[in-house]
């Protein structure tokens, strides 16, 4: 299976990003940060004169509103929240056992619905897309269905050519 690294690396930012932030206000407020004074001015008098204004502390609250759903949207996406089904370990070995002939397979998915079944397929340019889609369509598919779900449920197959 593959790992989420995108994921991980996004957390690990963040969470520095954090972690460096905590470590700065902490430092700062026990007075421990490079010998300066406790109540030594952090930001400049044009920054300060800048947030006197009142739509600047708006568009910055806006803006960290936005940020807090992108984030919670990301989170949701990475915790499954949305996706049509489970996936099934045994029709995607299925799957792939049916194209064992087919060189180059980057990614198979197989995923059970209520009603549905869908089939997701990575393939590289140089095979034989004609051949891949009638063996789907005349073997693999039909006997997924049997194994998994019943023989009527409706089935997606989405087929990705990498160039």
């Amino acid at each position: 299976m593959r790992q989420y690294t995108g994921n991980r690396t996004g957390l690990a930012i963040v969470g520095g990003t954090l972690l460096g932030l905590g470590t700065y206000a902490w430092l700062r407020g026990h007075g421990r940060f490079f010998d300066l004074p406790a109540t030594a001015k952090v930001l400049s008098a044009q920054t300060r004169k800048a947030l006197d204004e009142p739509w600047t502390l708006w568009a910055l609250a806006l803006s960290l509103v936005l940020l807090a759903l992108l984030s919670l949207r990301w989170l949701l996406l990475s915790l499954g929240w949305g996706r049509r089904g489970a996936q099934n370990g045994t029709g995607t070995a299925m799957l792939f056992v049916g194209l064992k002939n087919v060189e180059g397979l980057g990614r198979a998915q197989v995923r059970v619905g209520e009603h549905s079944l869908r089939i997701g397929l990575t393939c590289p340019a140089s095979a034989d897309v004609g051949a891949v889609v009638s063996k789907l369509d005349q073997e693999i598919v039909g006997r997924i269905r049997r194994e998994i779900r019943n023989d009527d449920a409706g089935t997606v197959v989405r087929l990705h050519v990498r160039r």
